[in-house]
């Protein structure tokens, strides 16, 4: 049966499939930030070498993202879900058989950053032309939590597979996990005309950079994404150089997968929460916490470990709290025929701030002393903490016009 003769899908059946979909495309994600220590060591990587490696994965999503998640409003999602899952696919596969060192990983790095641009975000565009309604904000909560789960089972399985039969593996494994997800979106969700089709696309552009409530959103996300994805980039590092803690790299990288993994019941719930009390009110107060916490988990890295661990975990709930609920509430100021275009703004603000903050936080840690002083990290996290903590600020915006 060809994709167009199928029968719409319910709404919890699409939710559910495109959750299964991202996860696959994600499980290349964190295959570099969660071997760092491994990197440094084989490749005699600077903690800012690291971090260009890092980083530079989200400045092909942010290149990328004007290209495919533009195109939402006149393309069919569908459509380029698919082509993109499969460059991410190459790309994953070619830094496994081609990455010797930290300049021949970069460019494929970029590359299936610039896959990911086509995914993560596209999916969301997927679900949101064909669920309406109070049912659209909590589809894409669950479906954008579910991006916490395809990075910490990335991180698992990059620990394991690199500890069993050389680093490699993970990326081999990464691929196939990108593919996989191309390949079920094809075969399962049925083609759809975009809304914006008709609409010119100087006249989409103009609308979604003039909707104030929704640039609200977008600056607030920028704030969050600074912090998490920092977070994401060294916390394995930052585990495994933790005196307090003293772990191998697969020890490590099995303690931040079930941090990494508390994002999806965060983020669920912190959209949950939104709804309840209002979204300002809750994302404020969610991303002040986060940064509390964050400069906390960074002055701990030689305390006793129980307070270092229940700092980690208590980062991974609210670093991701107010994920699903930013581009929910972005998604919501959005006309249905300048969603493409207002999407593609949110999430290139997010991820150009993406590429920068693992890379800040390498610079920080090498000028401070390196991952080997522990005073160093407090220095790094407290970087982060101080851009989540404008979060608050830039939501006035939104407030302000609503």
């Amino acid at each position: 049966m060809q994709a167009h003769d199928m029968p719409a899908a319910s709404p919890l059946s699409l939710t559910a499939l495109l959750c299964l979909a991202l996860v696959l495309a994600m499980l290349g994600n964190s295959t570099f930030p969660a071997l760092i220590p491994l990197f440094q060591a084989e490749w005699r990587m600077s903690a800012a070498e690291a971090g260009w490696v890092s980083g530079v994965y989200y400045l092909g999503y942010a290149a990328a993202v004007p290209l495919l998640v533009g195109r939402t409003d006149r393309v069919d999602a569908r459509a380029i879900f698919v082509g993109s899952g499969l460059l991410s696919a190459a790309a994953t596969l070619g830094f496994a058989l081609f990455a010797r060192d930290a300049w021949t990983a970069l460019p494929w790095r970029l590359l299936a950053g610039a896959g990911l641009a086509g995914t993560y975000m596209v999916g969301a565009r997927i679900l949101a032309d064909r669920i309406a309604g109070a049912r659209q904000s909590r589809a894409i909560a669950w479906y954008t939590a579910h991006f916490a789960i395809g990075i910490g089972l990335s991180t698992l399985a990059a620990g394991e597979l690199a500890s069993a039969f050389g680093w490699p593996s993970a990326f081999v494994f990464g691929a196939g996990g990108s593919a996989a997800a191309a390949m079920l979106v094809w075969l399962a969700v049925r083609p759809q005309r975009p809304s914006g089709a008709a609409t010119e696309a100087r006249a989409r552009w103009r609308e979604a950079l003039k909707n104030r409530p929704a640039m609200g959103y977008v600056a607030g996300y920028a704030c969050h994404i600074w912090e998490l994805f920092g977070w994401r980039a060294w916390l394995v590092a930052f585990l495994v150089a933790a005196p307090a803690l003293q772990l191998a790299q697969a020890e490590a990288t099995r303690l931040a997968t079930v941090a990494l993994m508390l994002g999806l019941p965060a983020s669920v719930l912190g959209n949950e929460l939104s709804l309840r009390i209002g979204r300002l009110r809750a994302l404020s107060a969610i991303m002040l916490a986060s940064a509390a916490c964050t400069l906390a988990l960074g002055l701990s890295a030689d305390a006793a470990p129980w307070l270092l661990l229940s700092l980690v975990m208590a980062s991974g709930v609210l670093i991701t709290a107010d994920s699903g609920s930013l581009t929910a509430g972005a998604v919501a100021a959005a006309t249905p025929e300048g969603r493409g275009a207002l999407m593609t703004v949110h999430t290139l603000a997010g991820f150009g701030i993406g590429f920068v903050s693992p890379l800040a936080f390498g610079l920080v840690l090498d000028a401070a002393g390196g991952t080997a002083q522990p005073g160093a990290w407090g220095w790094g996290f407290a970087a982060l903490a101080l851009g989540v903590a404008a979060g608050p600020l830039a939501l006035r915006l939104a407030a302000r016009t609503r």
